[in-house]
């Protein structure tokens, strides 16, 4: 049997103690949906981004928010892929910290242009000319 040392110790409690800042615990009765949650800070400066309210964008996009809120199921397979800021207008951040969401366009025969790209730590851009141009949107308005 193997000895477990402190240092053994120290690094099994920090993973743990990681582990549980990145994994909501919920109590009481389950919920039919997943919980989403936020569990990073904002990477980057967001201060030149246009601000919008949710309730000023098209309605397919609080639909969007509410799926990406709940976790699925989405109507692309390239929902909640990540989003890899080719275009470097976001702020830079880590890979895998963006991931992209479909805004469905009434009409369109394809995904259309519009966009939720969220953010790791919560922020949700929203473009609708297919990643040239973004608007931060506060999705609690």
């Amino acid at each position: 049997m193997k000895r477990i040392t402190s240092k053994s110790m120290q690094i099994l409690l920090a993973g743990l103690i990681a582990v549980m800042g990145l994994v909501g615990f919920q109590t009481g009765a389950p919920s039919a949906a997943p919980v989403a949650v936020v569990a990073q800070a904002p990477c980057g400066d967001t201060t030149g981004f246009q601000k919008v309210d949710l309730s000023a964008l098209p309605p397919e996009a609080t639909d969007t928010v509410n799926l990406i809120k709940r976790g699925g199921p989405y109507p692309y397979p390239q929902d909640g892929t990540v989003f890899q800021n080719r275009e470097g207008i976001l702020p830079d951040c880590a890979d895998g910290y963006y991931h992209e969401y479909t805004v469905k366009t009434p009409g369109s025969d394809d995904r259309g242009a519009r966009r939720f790209v969220v953010g790791g730590g919560g922020e949700y851009f929203y473009t609708d000319d297919h990643y040239a141009s973004f608007r931060l949107t506060n999705v609690n308005a």
